[in-house]
């Protein structure tokens, strides 16, 4: 007995099957992924009177590499990614260098009992904590982004001199971005800027601060190093 089998060409074939799968697949993660924000911005020099001091300034690495992951908490929403490391050093810099007669970039952690040459006093700026509140299922593309940082102020011998918190704030200032990406990256630019206000008015009201710059001052008024 012989005989043919044929398929039903109004059914779709196991592989055909399978490829509607993926794709399918495919288009769901691109709706529900993860969401990428590399901040960028400018950031305008201050205008204001450097302090006479040399300054060394040392980033750490998780400083340099700053971001911020947040999980998404449902299918409609999407997983965030931010990374804000290279506008925090290019912003920071940019403050430092109108803040302060001379900055000397480090390229290592004081260790130890070496003394850092040739600087005042060295800097190490960190950040703590990171929030934003993100408008979820409104067209309303208003974001806000929230940072504390902290600060070690030591002597070239690695002496505390000062040590301190600070918080900036950042808001999309406009619902008018055709984008969320778009939206986020400017909460951060204004949140950094905000930052670098708070700082370049903070600083030398610092108690620690201002008792070290007015003995520091005395030092040189009377003729003799620091």
């Amino acid at each position: 007995m012989s005989g043919s089998m044929t398929s039903d060409p109004r059914q779709p074939t196991r592989q055909a099957l399978g490829r509607w799968l993926l794709l399918a697949s495919l288009l769901l993660l691109g709706a529900c992924g993860a969401k990428q924000v590399v901040v960028t911005g400018k950031y305008p020099q201050p205008l204001m009177s450097r302090q006479p001091l040399t300054l060394g300034v040392f980033y750490p690495d998780e400083f340099r590499g700053h971001e911020f992951f947040d999980e998404a908490k449902g299918r409609a929403d999407s997983d965030w990614l931010v990374k804000t490391g290279d506008a925090q050093i290019r912003m920071w810099s940019t403050l430092f260098n109108g803040m302060f007669e001379q900055v000397i970039f480090l390229d290592e952690a004081p260790v130890g009992d070496t003394e850092v040459p040739e600087v005042d006093a060295v800097l190490i700026p960190r950040v703590d904590e990171l929030q934003y509140a993100i408008p979820t299922h409104t067209n309303i593309k208003v974001y806000e982004i929230w940072m504390r940082y902290a600060f070690e102020l030591n002597a070239p011998d690695g002496t505390s001199i000062a040590q301190w918190t600070m918080t900036a704030y950042g808001k999309t200032p406009t619902a008018f971005l055709q984008t969320d990406e778009a939206a986020v990256n400017l909460a951060a630019v204004v949140a950094l800027r905000d930052a670098g206000a708070h700082f370049a008015t903070l600083f030398p009201n610092v108690p620690d601060v201002a008792n070290w710059l007015q003995s520091r001052n005395r030092t040189v008024a009377a003729g003799t190093t620091p």
